[in-house]
């Protein structure tokens, strides 16, 4: 997919033309900090448009953000769904919060936030080391499905929204933890890739 076919699909989706200048930039970023870091494979930066930034912003669907809540992005890497998810959001009383434990990682991600101007949170170290509260939690490639799941219902101290970017293996993990997962999910289609899915699944504590 052609970077202007994902930009009309990004506008389709509510992301504004300076959500989209942001997004440019941001990309020019990334691909100038990856020559240094592994912050995603080289073999994907021609399709960084599809592969990362749509892959990430399709998210929006799923996500209500008038509301006065936030959202925690497990493992946020170069800013994968989370930092995509920020510069779509306009309000100040939805707060997104990055956690990741790589320095690197971290670095990369306040320097975008910085040249970007955008609102959000970076949380360093372990997930561990902070409290998850949250009324939202996406992860994308962070951990196995059970031990995501593991992290939302035991480690996360609110009711919330556990969204997941998965590959076409969805339904076969989930199919494993079916007698584990006691609450209501469902999978979308993903917008990049026929074959995966968004795991949407609502925790109760």
């Amino acid at each position: 997919m052609k970077a202007d076919e994902v930009k009309a699909i990004l506008k389709n989706l509510g992301f504004t033309l300076e959500d989209i200048k942001k997004l440019d930039l941001f990309l020019n970023l990334l691909l100038k900090f990856n020559n240094k870091y592994n912050l995603i494979s080289k073999n994907t930066e021609k399709e960084a448009w599809s592969r990362h930034i749509l892959d990430s912003a399709q998210l929006v669907k799923f996500i209500d953000f008038n509301k006065s809540d936030s959202l925690a992005d497990l493992g946020s890497g170069a800013g994968f769904p989370g930092l995509i998810l920020s510069i779509f959001n306009k309000n100040h009383k939805f707060h997104v919060k990055l956690y990741e434990k790589s320095k690197a990682k971290c670095h990369f991600l306040k320097d975008a936030i910085n040249s970007l101007n955008i609102k959000c949170y970076i949380y360093e170290n372990d997930y561990q080391s902070h409290i998850l509260d949250s009324g939202y939690i996406v992860s994308r490639a962070f951990k196995k499905l059970p031990e995501v799941i593991r992290i939302s219902r035991e480690i996360a101290t609110k009711s919330h929204k556990l969204i997941i970017l998965k590959g076409k293996s969805a339904q076969e993990e989930l199919n494993k933890l079916s007698k584990d997962l006691n609450y209501k999910y469902r999978l979308e289609t993903s917008l990049t890739n026929k074959d995966s899915r968004v795991l949407i699944v609502n925790i109760n504590k």
